[in-house]
């Protein structure tokens, strides 16, 4: 409009005065505040002296599912921001249609982080949603400030000046359809363009942490089990309750398909809704120690009474092992039952919901069968037929590792429930108090 000294009104040249400057510019303000981009048309031979014509709206249209994936990322604890080179109406326009801006968010533009310094912008930028008229220096600057704040910074772009802000960020995103050289510079592609994707990717990621931690459980406790008794009937001056066949049973067996079938568990739909764990967080932490401990003095002990109830006349017999040996298999299957989820008990697991978990279970079960039965293999092992009231019996014995384990977990998600309530009551308390203060 600086440029411009008339204006076309109904096939007419006017002059263009203060009033038409001003509807001209709130007609462009309306069609911002819709989330259009504004395009004015004019002609002229001098460029001091144009005639003004018009302005156009241009919809970027968003996609449909958009707003629905962000939303769900709010529910999962992550927190959008929207960094962009449009006027500030545009920005608040669109963040809100993807609900990522609310009339309590703060809004920054790209000049206003420059006057800034780190320590101001890191004390703020939690409750920015949106920047607007950015360029690439004001993208490091806002990643730089949630990574002092403390958050972990993944940062998608598409264009050749993304490319810096993508590799200083925690986990750089781009898109399908951008430049070879963001592509380089990121450590994930959507190839789809579909912002759905990362949220996918972190339900998985959270979904392969947690597989792990069982995957680890049940491996240290069945190792720590096998080598307590060993170590005890060491001490204890007696024979070992296990022959070297079947300990390199249990490690190749045992140790085998039903641990490797806990890496593939499915998603637990709690973990959904969890709050995002801290990177320090380690795979053993204490939780699963305590557990690892719990189950391996369950293990240990029952095992040991059978063995110690079995050799009454002092000598060890095929029977003798085959009843500790059968056991000790039976306790594992049931601890690896429980290891399927860290908090959740048993009877609210969907049984068959990881078939290779019960297809490792159930060839476990018919190969020790086929060690107490088969006659070869009652040679190779040292085993002996055992009758169904001692097959019962077993069982019953070492499905109490599945009570302690229960009684455990109750107590872990009581002890979670009641952290997350007073952590919520502090949070809260804070917040009030802060509306307090004038």
């Amino acid at each position: 409009l600086r440029i411009c000294s008339h204006v076309l009104i109904k096939g007419s040249l006017e002059y263009l005065t203060e009033s038409s400057k001003q509807a001209i510019l709130d007609t462009v303000r309306s069609k911002e505040d819709r989330g259009m981009r504004t395009l004015s048309l004019c002609y002229g031979s001098s460029m001091n002296s144009l005639v003004y014509v018009g302005n156009v709206g241009i919809v970027d249209p968003l996609r449909s599912q958009v707003p629905a994936s962000i939303e769900e990322m709010h529910q999962n604890y992550i927190n959008v921001k929207m960094i962009t080179g449009d006027s500030k109406n545009i920005a608040v326009s669109i963040g809100k249609s993807l609900n990522i801006h609310s009339n309590d968010d703060a809004c920054l533009s790209g000049d206003m982080i420059d006057t800034m310094s780190p320590d101001e912008l890191a004390g703020v930028i939690n409750s920015v949603s949106v920047v607007y008229r950015s360029s690439p220096a004001t993208k490091m600057k806002v990643i730089k400030a949630l990574q002092a704040a403390g958050e972990i910074v993944a940062m998608t772009g598409d264009g050749v000046n993304d490319a810096v802000a993508l590799k200083c960020a925690d986990i750089g995103i781009a898109m399908g359809k951008g430049t070879d050289v963001c592509k380089e510079a990121a450590e994930m592609v959507l190839a789809n363009d579909d912002i759905s994707a990362i949220l996918g990717a972190v339900k998985e990621g959270k979904n392969i942490f947690y597989n792990i931690k069982n995957f680890v459980f049940f491996q240290l406790s069945t190792s720590v089990s096998a080598l307590s008794m060993i170590a005890i009937s060491t001490i204890w001056n007696v024979p070992p309750p296990l022959n070297p066949m079947q300990i390199l049973w249990i490690n190749i067996i045992m140790d085998g398909p039903p641990a490797q079938s806990l890496g593939v568990e499915p998603m637990d739909t709690s973990l959904d809704r969890s709050p995002p764990r801290s990177p320090k967080q380690q795979v053993i932490d204490r939780f699963v120690l305590i557990r690892v401990f719990l189950s391996a003095c369950i293990i240990v002990s029952g095992t040991l009474w059978v063995y110690h109830t079995e050799m009454v006349d002092g000598e060890v017999t095929a029977r003798d092992t085959t009843m500790t040996f059968t056991c000790f298999i039976f306790f594992d299957l049931f601890n690896a039952l429980t290891a399927r989820s860290l908090t959740k008990s048993v009877f609210q697991i969907n049984f068959f919901g990881n078939t290779t978990f019960l297809i490792a279970i159930g060839a476990s079960i018919i190969s020790l069968l086929g060690l107490i039965y088969v006659p070869f293999l009652q040679t190779i092992f040292q085993t002996e037929a055992l009758s169904g009231q001692d097959l019962l019996k077993l069982l019953g014995l070492s499905s109490s590792v599945i009570i302690v384990d229960e009684v455990y977990k109750l107590g872990l998600r009581i002890f979670t429930d009641y952290r997350s309530t007073v952590r919520f009551t502090k949070n809260k308390l804070s917040e009030e108090k802060e509306a307090l203060i004038p």
